[in-house]
């Protein structure tokens, strides 16, 4: 697996583009860097700009709300974990989740540090592996397109690739953005224009329109929430 975390920053993606790989609204990034979560790696400072590092890191936390885990305990699971795995500590250690089985259906997050598992939350029964190999599904969820991929799994056409267009989600052997190729879709003409000048097949645009919505729903979940 390409072990992206022991690389320098790659990919430019302004803090728009990220929370769509992401699968949450730009504001939100921006308030997981502020408490800890994650970073901004390639600038720090409003307007923020991540590194495709960063947007894997994002969606491991993702995950992890979702499952329950809350934001005080991710934010101590990323400084503990910090100081053996580096800038990127999500994407590269061994993670569980573990339930509490209590009404709120909250978990915490146990990490292999020294050869162990640690639960770095609160003390509880070791329930769920998110991915022993780590976290390879996360990474390939952002290879293919990020949040939407987990929710669309079968998309073989989009690709998130941080050293071709700055790391925009491109159509798979094209230089095009798979957004771009999403709006022109909406009509009959923009269809044809994307099937005999930009020589897609129809399997590459409903690739690309399917991934548009999910993306676009993910972030509209995710502000609703």
């Amino acid at each position: 697996m390409d072990r992206v975390t022991n690389m320098s920053p790659r990919g430019y993606y302004p803090a728009g583009e990220a929370g769509w790989l992401a699968g949450v609204p730009a504001k939100t990034l921006g308030q997981w860097v502020r408490r800890g979560y994650i970073r901004a790696s390639q600038k720090s400072r409003p307007p923020l700009v991540f590194s495709y590092q960063d947007i894997a890191e994002a969606i491991v936390v993702h995950e992890l709300l979702d499952r329950g885990v809350p934001g005080r305990q991710v934010k101590k699971a990323v400084r503990v974990l910090r100081e053996t795995y580096g800038d990127w500590p999500l994407t590269v250690a061994r993670l569980a989740t573990v339930c509490h089985g209590d009404a709120a259906g909250r978990a915490s997050v146990v990490a292999e540090l020294e050869q162990a598992m640690y639960d770095v939350g609160k003390t509880g029964v070791l329930q769920q592996v998110i991915n022993p190999e780590h976290l390879g599904l996360v990474a390939e969820w952002l290879r293919t397109g990020g949040w939407a991929s987990k929710v669309e799994r079968d998309i073989k056409h989009v690709e998130v690739n941080p050293e071709r267009m700055s790391g925009r989600p491109t159509i798979r052997g094209h230089r095009v953005a798979a957004d771009l190729v999403a709006r022109m879709a909406q009509t009959d003409e923009g269809k044809r224009i994307l099937r005999k000048e930009y020589r897609l097949t129809d399997a590459q645009i409903a690739d690309a329109l399917r991934w548009w919505w999910a993306a676009k729903d993910a972030q509209e979940s995710a502000t609703a929430a």
